[in-house]
C-alpha cells in the first residue's frame, strides 16, 4: 500500500514508518522536521504541518491510508477535514491509553494520580476519541497503547483488546514502541477494527 505517516520523526511514528518499510509498503513520511526521519527503503520524507488541513491534504492525496502519530493539539475535525479533502479512505490514529476502561464506567484517567500539567494533553486524546467516534464517512481506527509504552525489543508477541485496558498477571500494562508498530501495521493490512478502537499490551 501507499501510506502517509504523520509525525514520522517521533518515537511512535518512526517505529511505524520502519515497520511499514520492513513490509514493503510505500511511505510518505511527514514531519515538521523531515531531516529527523531515518532514510530507509521505500520512505520519502516530506515537510508538513498537520495543523494546516489544506496543505496536508495536498501532501496525502493519492495514498491508501493515513497513519497519524501526532499529538492531540491537532483536533479530530482538523485531521478529518484534510483526509476528506484528499479523498483518503482510511485513517489510523496513534491514540492514548487514558480512555481505556479499568472497571465498568471508570477509565484509566480517573484512576491515575497525574500532575496537573499533564492533564490537558491527555484530555486532548480523550476528546479526540469522542469526536472521531461520530465520524461515519472516513474509515477510522483509534489504536490505544498499553498504559506504559516504552523503548524495548521487537518481539511480535502481545495481546489485543478493545475498550478495556489489557494487563498481565502482575496487573501491569506495557508494550514497546516496536511492538506497538507491529500491531498498527497488522491493523492496516488486516483491517480488523473499522470505525472502532482497539488496544494491545503484553
Amino acid at each position: 500500500m501507499k501510506v502517509a505517516v504523520l509525525g514520522a520523526s517521533g518515537r511512535a511514528g518512526s517505529e511505524i514508518t520502519a515497520e511499514l518499510s520492513r513490509r514493503g509498503h510505500e511511505v510518505i513520511a511527514i514531519a515538521r522536521k523531515p531531516e529527523a526521519i531515518a532514510a530507509v527503503s521505500g520512505v520519502t520524507a516530506v515537510a508538513g504541518d498537520a495543523s494546516n488541513p489544506d496543505a496536508l491534504a495536498g501532501l496525502i492525496a493519492g495514498v491508501d491510508a493515513v497513519i497519524s502519530a501526532i499529538h492531540f493539539d491537532v483536533t479530530a475535525q482538523t485531521l478529518l477535514s484534510a483526509v476528506k479533502a484528499a479523498g483518503v479512505p482510511r485513517l489510523l490514529i496513534t491514540g492514548g491509553a487514558a480512555s481505556l476502561e479499568v472497571a465498568p464506567g471508570k477509565i484509566l484517567f480517573d484512576a491515575m494520580d497525574l500532575p496537573e500539567e499533564w492533564k490537558p494533553a491527555i484530555l486532548g486524546g480523550i476528546t479526540f476519541l469522542n469526536e472521531i467516534r461520530k465520524e461515519t464517512e472516513v474509515d477510522w481506527t483509534f489504536f490505544s497503547p498499553a498504559a506504559f509504552i516504552e523503548e524495548g525489543p521487537r518481539t511480535g508477541t502481545f495481546r489485543l483488546g478493545t475498550d478495556q485496558l489489557v494487563v498481565d498477571d502482575k496487573g501491569e500494562s506495557r508494550i514497546s514502541f516496536a511492538d506497538y508498530a507491529i500491531a498498527m501495521v497488522d491493523e492496516l493490512e488486516q483491517h480488523r477494527h473499522p470505525r472502532a478502537r482497539f488496544t494491545a499490551a503484553y
